[in-house]
């Protein structure tokens, strides 16, 4: 199925600002110039750009030229990936730097999430997640105790976590992600470098491994000039997405 024209546009302009060809500040060519570029009519042309500018890419309207805006990582979820493996998609650089990582009786909340009695050894593990050495996300995972033993027998400052459970046949397959927004709290603040109640990007999620059982419940709370979420989908095949309250 041949793609729209002004996706095409929509592509190719993404592209040139991804390599860097319109740099960040700079305003992007005319509608004349693009038009006589791409031998198209205005419409497509303006398309494209209200694209970008919806997500970010650039600024302007009403009459002001469009810049060229810092571009902001977008992660996918249309599949489910580690952050390891997004990061590398994106030609980034991806790291991690362990927080805390111990052996916990599970708090009512946890416990509820992970599905076990309050009080049940469980290990939790916070890790700062880094795009080419800058801070990105903090990660908040808590695991059922026979899969958190693994984690805590490996090198998380190095090495993948999903990886780690991969290697134990433990790894997810299948995810369930909540999106919504929060203030950044003491510890947020601390790790990644802003201060109290700066809005992040929150991402709930619960990992389930291919036996059908639940090994990994998490709340990852990003930077938002770091990352954005992109979720695609269509009339004829549609995503099972549900609007949730901010409760759990």
């Amino acid at each position: 199925m041949r793609r729209p024209l002004h996706e095409t546009l929509y592509k190719e302009m993404l592209d040139r600002i991804r390599s860097g060809e319109w740099p960040e500040g700079e305003r992007v060519p005319s509608e004349h110039s693009l038009i006589a570029e791409f031998g198209t009519s205005r419409g497509p042309i303006r398309q494209a750009l209200a694209t970008l500018r919806a997500e970010g890419a650039v600024d302007g309207g009403r009459g002001a030229p469009p810049r060229v805006r810092r571009l902001v990582p977008t992660q996918s979820f249309q599949t489910f990936v580690s952050f390891t493996d997004w990061a590398l998609s994106i030609d980034r650089r991806p790291g991690q730097r362990v927080i805390e990582a111990a052996r916990r009786p599970a708090s009512e909340a946890v416990a509820d999430e992970l599905g076990v009695e309050p009080g049940t050894a469980i290990v939790e593990i916070v890790r700062l997640r880094l795009l080419d050495d800058e801070p990105a996300m903090l990660e908040r995972s808590a695991f059922p105790f026979d899969v958190g033993m693994v984690l805590l027998a490996a090198d998380l400052d190095t090495g993948s976590i999903y990886q780690a459970m991969q290697e134990h046949g433990c790894a997810p397959v299948r995810a369930r992600h909540v999106f919504d927004a929060v203030p950044a709290d003491e510890l947020d603040a601390a790790a990644l470098g802003v201060a109290p109640s700066t809005p992040l990007l929150r991402v709930r999620r619960s990992g389930w491994a291919e036996n059908g059982s639940l090994v990994e419940v998490a709340d990852d709370r990003y930077l938002p000039t770091m990352a954005s979420f992109a979720v695609e989908n269509t009339a004829d095949s549609r995503s099972p997405l549900t609007r949730e309250t901010g409760e759990r």
